[in-house]
């Protein structure tokens, strides 16, 4: 057996590619489009603690459906490059079936709209900075 007989006895890393494809499956922006809806971004962002999700889900990022295990951990992600480019693609309207069919030939093109996706102020957010702020706060004074 010489060196390249030995070399190709694998099928190559398709079944790789593919498991790690769907272990790491996120959110569509369609579906991200119906999350940033006042009301249901409103529940996303002050939902119960659930146990089973990291930071009890209390620490969730709206635009990347990702949990985080404390604030610090969410901010830091805000300033990553991957939730930047997602910002970006969420800022265009998702595709529907009428661009599909459009793209068909049943129509005329129209160009996607930009979307507002900003939601409202969490006042939840600001609650915890100040909680965690007074937590320091006491640590120090139990110090002293």
């Amino acid at each position: 057996m010489g060196r390249y007989a030995r070399k190709k006895q694998h099928k190559g890393d398709k079944p790789l590619k593919a498991k790690y494809k769907t272990k790491r499956r996120t959110k569509d922006h369609d579906q991200i489009h119906f999350d940033l809806k006042p009301e249901q971004a409103k529940r996303l962002l002050n939902q119960p603690v659930d146990y089973d999700q990291p930071g009890n889900a209390q620490f969730y990022c709206i635009y990347c459906a990702r949990y985080f295990i404390s604030n610090e951990a969410l901010k830091s992600h805000c300033s990553t490059k991957p939730h930047k480019q997602r910002m970006r693609a969420l800022t265009v309207e998702p595709y529907t079936q009428d661009e599909a069919d459009r793209a068909g030939g049943l129509g005329c093109y129209k160009k996607p709209k930009a979307v507002d996706i900003s939601i409202p102020d969490d006042s939840k957010t600001r609650e915890m900075d100040i909680k965690l702020e007074l937590a320091g706060l006491a640590a120090n004074l139990s110090a002293l």
